[in-house]
């Protein structure tokens, strides 16, 4: 017989709340890898013509790091607070936690590699564009921030 206290600590909240962490690590780390690697390629490509502008152009690689490290915090919290007393509601809020992070990680981590692409090449042409490749990277940035900030709270929540 399945009693009320034995629901809330449920066998499967612990896998719940580690998909929740995992889903988080994972998806952002995704997005980051993209963006890292899309942007790489038009740096190495820009590179080819104006080798001074690597520094100044690795800006889109950085940004797209910093998206991993979203992920990881939310995943080390979740994964910090599995434990014995680990209720069904926590998982849920955990899981949904991990997605609130993890999928507009993956999609900023996209845009930040195709901006960052588009934006190093054709800055390696007219440095002027060096500004709005700036600002279109942190509107991309900021996805991902908002996802952290919604997983922070659903974090808190319970």
């Amino acid at each position: 017989m399945v009693t009320a206290a034995s629901e809330e600590e449920a066998p499967y909240a612990i896998f719940l709340g580690c998909l929740g962490a995992a889903i988080a690590i994972i998806f952002t780390t995704l997005g980051a890898s993209y963006g890292t690697a899309v942007s790489g390629i038009g740096i190495a490509s820009m590179a080819v013509n104006r080798p001074e502008m690597i520094m100044k152009s690795i800006i889109p690689v950085v940004m797209a790091g910093i998206i991993a490290i979203y992920g990881l915090v939310v995943a080390v919290l979740i994964a910090g607070s599995i434990g014995d007393e680990y209720t069904v509601q926590t998982s849920y809020a955990h899981l949904g936690a991990g997605l609130s992070v993890g999928l507009p990680g993956l999609t900023a981590g996209i845009a930040i590699g195709i901006a960052g692409d588009a934006g190093v090449r054709g800055t390696a042409e007219q440095p002027r564009l060096f500004v709005g490749m700036i600002l279109i990277l942190i509107f991309a940035e900021v996805l991902a921030l908002y996802g952290l900030i919604v997983a922070i709270y659903l974090y808190t929540k319970l």
